[in-house]
């Protein structure tokens, strides 16, 4: 009897530092996906030729954490609630979303979407002709796929303080600045500093 108690406390024991290292390393992972970076997927076909739907992106969260404006040029991951006030909660509960999604397509978030920095605070954008204009100059956009049908905004437009403008590269198939308006620095949650495919 006491051999058979002993077997039970040892597998107790055994099943404990099982959940007992899982947990450590989840919360491990969730403080570097938070503070660090994370690798995500692209889905939409809103970045072509840029990145492609399936791409794998790794993202930089080091400007998150600063509150930096990002670069122009730059692709970045947006929350695209932008008009919500966005708290360190929301972090936290966007990793422990990105792993229950593992597990559940119904629990995937389609909030987070990456985008190209084209406006800084206090820019002037105007749309004419296909083309995006900054400042009175018309920007060089070689990475764009097409030429540019629908604005959706009236312009010129000046980005507010503390605010990005964002676009996709596919213009003619992209949801961003021109329809959600500009991207509180906040709700800029990191930065692309590499894209891959597994099955390219």
């Amino acid at each position: 009897m006491e051999k058979d108690k002993s077997v039970g406390s040892q597998i107790l024991h055994e099943i404990w530092e099982w959940v007992y290292a899982i947990v450590i390393a989840l919360a491990v992972a969730m403080v570097v996906h938070i503070f660090v970076g994370q690798i995500t997927r692209v889905s939409g076909e809103s970045m072509e030729n840029t990145l492609h739907n399936g791409d794998f992106l790794v993202v930089s969260k080091w400007s998150h954490l600063q509150n930096k404006v990002p670069d122009y040029g730059q692709i970045v991951i947006i929350d695209s609630r932008v008009n919500r006030p966005r708290t360190w909660k929301d972090d936290v509960t966007d990793v422990a979303g990105n792993y229950v999604a593992i597990f559940s397509s119904k629990a995937e978030q389609h909030n987070a979407w990456v985008k190209r920095v084209i406006g800084h605070p206090g820019d002037v954008l105007e749309f004419k002709n296909g083309h995006v204009w900054r400042n009175g100059e018309e920007l060089e956009e070689p990475y764009t796929k097409d030429v540019t049908m629908d604005f959706s905004r009236a312009t010129p437009i000046k980005v507010p303080d503390n605010c990005v403008f964002v676009m996709g590269d596919n213009r003619n198939h992209s949801s961003d600045s021109r329809f959600i308006g500009p991207v509180p620095i906040d709700h800029v949650l990191g930065n692309v500093v590499y894209d891959f495919n597994l099955f390219r």
